[in-house]
């Protein structure tokens, strides 16, 4: 066991080695600092602390008053928060977790931070968002995808995940997030709008990601430049922007990437 803990720990840093090359020596110091949530908004009924990242990245959907919106990973509901105050009650917001346990947080969040008429529009569901396309195709105007990721932070500062890590993970992880995305660009109306994000830091779950939906629906599928993200530090990628904490101050990690798909 001793053994196994010794061999993920090496092969953890050997992978994002490899990546990052020198950098990964502080990017990886970055990820074992705590973290410093703030407030999402002072609408909201109670206070909802998150990662600034993450409210960069979910506000950079265009949402308008009266739109369908899909927000296909939605625990534990700070991204829904951002996409419910722009709908300001209006239109209709869909917020999912397949995660019995994890919609169970999600409700709580929506009930005690949302005032009654701006969670009125909203609807919790369980689906598996990976075959969401399958039984709705063309119907919102926009989706965010926040999907489930490597999230080294976690993996750094927990044991227990850090012991279960291997070099296989964010490859199977990848072949998920793209269903999901491709399930996501099904459900969306044309001329609409997806935010796919992670956590992670891995190019394969992330870019590449993205990278392979342009490769299978390249007449399909723009790429929308975010203005928000040069400010807090955001580097841009072939695809998408991610935001490190080695470099802005803490904040992250958070890779987004805003779509349009094509009338």
């Amino acid at each position: 066991m001793q053994k196994k803990k010794e061999d993920s720990k090496s092969l953890f840093q050997e992978f994002y080695f490899q990546i990052y090359g020198s950098r990964w020596i502080d990017l990886r110091n970055s990820l074992l600092m705590d973290t410093s949530p703030v407030s999402l908004s002072e609408a909201l009924s109670k206070p909802y602390f998150m990662d600034k990242a993450s409210i960069i990245a979910a506000s950079c959907l265009p949402v308008a008053e009266g739109d369908q919106v899909l927000d296909m990973c939605a625990a534990p509901g700070g991204k829904t928060l951002v996409l419910a105050l722009k709908l300001n009650g209006t239109g209709k917001l869909v917020s999912n977790d397949r995660s019995a346990t994890r919609r169970g947080r999600l409700r709580t969040v929506i009930s005690e931070c949302l005032a009654p008429a701006m969670n009125s529009n909203i609807c919790i569901t369980g689906h598996d968002s990976s075959k969401w396309g399958l039984y709705e195709q063309e119907m919102y105007d926009a989706v965010l995808l926040d999907a489930p990721c490597s999230s080294e932070r976690h993996v750094i500062t927990d044991p227990h995940a850090m012991d279960e890590w291997s070099p296989s993970r964010p490859k199977h992880l990848s072949i998920q997030q793209y269903a999901m995305l491709n399930a996501a660009f099904t459900a969306l109306r044309k001329g609409g709008f997806i935010l796919y994000s992670t956590c992670s830091i891995c190019p394969m779950e992330n870019q590449k990601v993205v990278e392979k939906l342009f490769q299978r629906n390249k007449d399909l599928v723009e790429e929308i430049p975010t203005d928000s993200a040069p400010m807090f530090q955001g580097e841009k990628l072939d695809h998408g922007t991610i935001i490190l904490p080695d470099v802005s101050g803490g904040l992250g990690p958070l890779y987004f990437c805003l779509l349009r798909k094509k009338q």
